[in-house]
């Protein structure tokens, strides 16, 4: 089983967001230099004066509010953006999804918001994604003069059918344009824009960075995607503030919400989810009282994996369970990363038997940031008086998940 690693932007340092194949799972801060110098590099480019075109040094500031530029800093969930300077943006010439060559000048007089996305991640990437794709919604008609781009950073998953797979599970094909090309091209861009990638005894890192380049194709602002599932919705409003700040007439952002710190829902709290499929005849409750074991995942783990067949073997650690020898079973799906609010009940449909265990969805991404979810799937044991006693991200075989939940 592969691990991989999302760097993550927390104040002046990188930090890893790990997913790691052990029973337990302490959280692990392990420096990464390389991706530390080169964004550093990055971020000091951006960080003078001004430039002959911006002598007051407030490019890629965006329409925030005094206020609300003070939320988005002291939020810790929130990148609020560091100013690249308007220097010009290294051009790229790669492959799209449809194996069409794509290069960045092309999109001139269009704001371009570029990410750097693995093609296999079930990390930060795909909150990277749903940001970008609210941002331009946020954006109304304006957003027809928003491209959404993004650049390959898996080095091991770099044919059109992977970044095909990953913008087809996303339901992104018509979205974006997902670029890829040789190793030798990609990591050539990568360099470009000092992106950091590596692989480590199997691990990938990637710098998880986002850009907004102007219509004029200079770089205006970069910002680094947290692990956080709740400030989705948030990033998306900087993303789509900074962009309108970029075109003709400056539109309206739809969406005006606090971007004060949403705080998550941990497990010794009680909270009411809506029900989605499985045994649960009505609303799913979590509460302290009882030992549970918490299942969180999203239907785009299809991509990576046998979704089908590890949701029904599932089936027979929720027997047991209900036999009274193991925490009761619920199944959370992280629904603020989901392509669509029906993706996971119509997935559920196609299984072709039906789960004895409740299906939740968590609609907003409180759940899973209260529960520490860093990748997907996430098991979570909760003891009876509410704090968590074992994680686990990835798939287990149902034997060793009931050895696993014993010893817990």
């Amino acid at each position: 089983m592969s691990v991989r690693r999302a760097l993550r932007w927390s104040g002046a340092a990188f930090t890893p967001a790990l997913r790691v194949p052990v029973l337990l799972v302490p959280v692990l801060l392990v420096p990464v230099l390389l991706a530390t110098a080169l964004l550093a590099t990055a971020l000091l480019a951006g960080c003078s004066g001004g430039t002959a075109s911006d002598p007051g040094g407030q490019m890629g500031a965006g329409t925030m509010s005094g206020s609300e530029a003070r939320a988005a800093a002291g939020n810790p969930a929130l990148d609020p953006g560091s100013s690249l300077g308007g220097h010009p943006a290294p051009d790229i010439t790669l492959l799209n999804q449809f194996g069409q060559r794509m290069s960045l000048h092309q999109f001139r007089g269009k704001v371009v918001i570029l990410a750097f996305v693995d093609s296999e991640c079930t990390t930060v990437c795909p909150l990277t994604t749903v940001s970008m794709v609210e941002a331009r919604q946020l954006l109304g008609a304006a957003g027809g003069k928003v491209q959404l781009l993004g650049v390959d950073a898996n080095p091991d998953a770099t044919s059109v059918a992977d970044v095909m797979a990953f913008s087809r599970a996303h339901a992104m094909v018509n979205q974006w344009d997902f670029l890829t090309g040789t190793p030798a091209q990609l990591t050539a861009v990568w360099r470009a824009y000092h992106i950091a990638v590596q692989i480590q005894a199997g691990q990938i890192d990637h710098t998880p960075a986002l850009l907004v380049i102007d219509p004029q194709g200079r770089e205006r602002t970069i910002y680094l995607t947290q692990m956080n599932y709740a400030s989705i919705g948030q990033a998306a409003q900087i993303l789509a503030s900074e962009a309108a700040s970029l075109l003709p007439g400056h539109p309206k952002v739809a969406s005006q919400r606090s971007l004060a710190h949403i705080s998550g829902v941990g497990p010794s709290s009680s909270v009411t989810l809506p029900a989605v499929a499985g045994g649960a005849a009505g609303p799913v409750r979590l509460t302290p009282g009882r030992p549970h074991l918490v299942m969180f995942f999203a239907t785009w783990l299809a991509e990576t994996s046998d979704l089908r067949s590890h949701l029904l073997a599932l089936n027979g650690y929720a027997r047991a369970a209900r036999a009274g020898r193991l925490p009761g079973l619920v199944a959370v799906d992280e629904a603020a990363t989901e392509p669509s609010v029906a993706a996971v009940g119509g997935y559920l449909k196609t299984l072709g038997q039906p789960l004895a265990y409740p299906v939740a969805a968590d609609t907003t991404g409180r759940l899973a940031d209260g529960y520490g979810v860093q990748d997907q799937p996430w098991f979570a044991l909760v003891s009876a008086s509410g704090t968590i006693v074992w994680k686990h991200t990835g798939w287990l075989p149902v034997a060793a998940l009931k050895t696993a939940a014993r010893r817990a």
